[in-house]
């Protein structure tokens, strides 16, 4: 395994960081973008500009130190998870990140599997149930969404707690019993926690860098080789869709939503593909890959409403009922947005996370946020993300 380490960029004053893009259907794009060395080209070193640090620094309490120092760990804890997945096999029971301890906790369902665990520089956790097991409760309780998910906000596998947790609406919480019951999941397989805020869609305003479906606009997510990736509500296949200025056009070429929240834009010629994200601070954030960051780890997103905001992963495949549709696999976050943030960008230091697709509460009084994972979106479209 490569460790992370982080060096001073001369010139630009970017923090650069070592790292090896560990994600599938990852591809180098020709050419050296501006601001971005020879070596983070080659996919040897990914720079990070000062303007997201500053992000995590406003929204997470860090100093630009700690800031630097947290993405190091994390990309090292990202690699280590990936690793254990491979060779732990069906003893994997899922992972989360401690940001303040720095420290990566592999759930197991083997007790003699904790040697390995611990071998590899990670804390382990014997469980009872892992993330297969929840995942299965989550299947059989996504089997029964469409029709019991009235006062239901959505579900989600906790792993840490090694539980599936319901979150009703308040006042709600015997119709997240009946829920549970009828899908057959265990009493003590599940908790019910409450909200107040139904989630709604991001999808009435530009949000990240802007596109025009023809009816309004939403943000694009992260480029493929062919175009790219975004949320699936802000327009079926066969949408006709355009840069802000009108100068590029393409045709959403694959979409899906509700049951999923994904979408690929088949881009034309004059509508060239970049490997890098908006940070809406006058620069921009080059994408080296697609490795998936545990549960707990930071994480920032881009959106033209809000502009750059940080936060925290809370919680994967998580269902959430819109008032369109239940939408399955989703990442929770307590990052803010708002209108007009929809589709876009996810990121975890330089690797790509997901595309955002809506929530509750806003910038101003905070709120939580889900995004539809970007690898699934690759996988189930033959798409290949364009990395710098």
């Amino acid at each position: 395994m490569q460790r992370s380490t982080i060096v001073r960029a001369a010139g630009g004053g970017a923090l650069a960081l070592g790292l090896v893009a560990a994600g599938a259907l990852v591809y180098s794009g020709a050419g050296e973008p501006a601001g971005v060395s020879a070596e983070t080209v080659s996919g040897s070193e990914a720079q990070l500009p000062d303007e997201l640090l500053q992000a995590m620094e406003r929204d997470l309490g860090l100093t630009e130190a700690e800031a630097g120092e947290l993405v190091a760990a994390e990309a090292e804890a990202r690699s280590t998870d990936s690793e254990l997945r491979s060779s732990l096999g069906e003893g994997y029971g899922g992972s989360w990140f401690d940001i303040e301890s720095g420290t990566l906790t592999v759930a197991v369902t083997d007790a003699s599997a904790t040697k390995e665990v611990k071998a590899a520089g990670a804390e382990a956790e014997v469980v009872e149930y892992g993330e297969d097991d929840l995942q299965k409760l989550i299947a059989d309780l996504n089997g029964e969404g469409a029709e019991l998910s009235d006062g239901i906000a959505g579900w989600y596998p906790d792993v840490q707690k090694d539980t599936v947790v319901i979150t009703a609406l308040e006042g709600e919480e015997a119709a997240a019993e009946e829920f549970a019951s009828a899908a057959g999941v265990p009493a003590d397989a599940y908790t019910v926690e409450t909200t107040s805020e139904k989630p709604r869609l991001y999808a009435d305003i530009v949000g990240g860098d802007p596109y025009s479906t023809g009816g309004g606009r939403c943000s694009i997510g992260f480029a493929t080789t062919e175009g790219f990736a975004t949320a699936g509500h802000c327009g079926p296949e066969g949408t006709q869709v355009s840069s802000q200025d009108g100068s590029g056009t393409g045709t959403v070429t694959g979409s899906e939503f509700p049951g999923a929240d994904m979408a690929v834009v088949q881009a034309d010629d004059n509508w060239t593909p970049t490997p890098a994200v908006n940070d809406y601070e006058g620069g921009t954030v080059t994408v080296a890959g697609s490795e998936e960051a545990p549960e707990g780890s930071s994480i920032c997103r881009s959106g033209s409403t809000t502009g750059w905001h940080c936060g925290t992963v809370q919680a994967k495949n998580q269902s959430v009922s819109y008032p369109e549709g239940t939408v399955n696999g989703l990442t929770q976050t307590d990052v803010c947005a708002e209108p007009g943030d929809s589709g876009g960008s996810w990121l975890s230091g330089d690797q790509a996370q997901g595309v955002t697709s809506g929530g509750s509460g806003n910038c101003s009084s905070g709120g939580t946020t889900f995004f539809q994972p970007i690898n699934p979106i690759l996988e189930t479209y033959g798409a290949t993300l364009l990395t710098g």
